[in-house]
């Protein structure tokens, strides 16, 4: 191999892993806040979906229904996800297909992917 097609390569490939530390990086300080509709409760995650904060108004404790509780958690969680999720591809948005949305990215893999796909097609920047 031509010694500055490696170089080349070389350099494209630090170029790329620099673009995924500093994505890395914005998407490690995405928190993303979602209240449920009646208010008392209030999830904060992170931009791989853990759990930073987790609010119950103390008024939740009035109506002892446990299965429903649960249900407004999980619907919470839910939102601040999309939340999250939204701002995740806005930050890799670079790196994703046009067309991408939150609904249809797993900001785990599909970045990455595309950018090796645009490398085989020779899209190279």
């Amino acid at each position: 191999m031509d010694t500055s097609l490696r170089l080349g390569m070389y350099a494209e490939y630090e170029r790329m892993a620099e673009d995924v530390r500093a994505m890395k990086k914005r998407l490690a300080e995405i928190r993303a806040t979602a209240e449920s509709d009646d208010g008392l409760i209030s999830i904060t995650i992170g931009g791989t979906g853990e759990v930073h904060d987790l609010w119950l108004d103390p008024r939740i404790y009035r109506t002892p229904d446990s299965v429903a509780l649960a249900r407004a958690i999980v619907e919470t969680f839910h939102r601040a996800v999309v939340l999250a999720n939204e701002e995740g591809v806005a930050i890799a948005a670079d790196h994703l297909p046009p067309d991408a949305t939150a609904e249809t990215t797993d900001l785990r893999l599909d970045p990455f992917l595309h950018e090796l796909d645009r490398q085989v097609a020779g899209d190279a920047r």
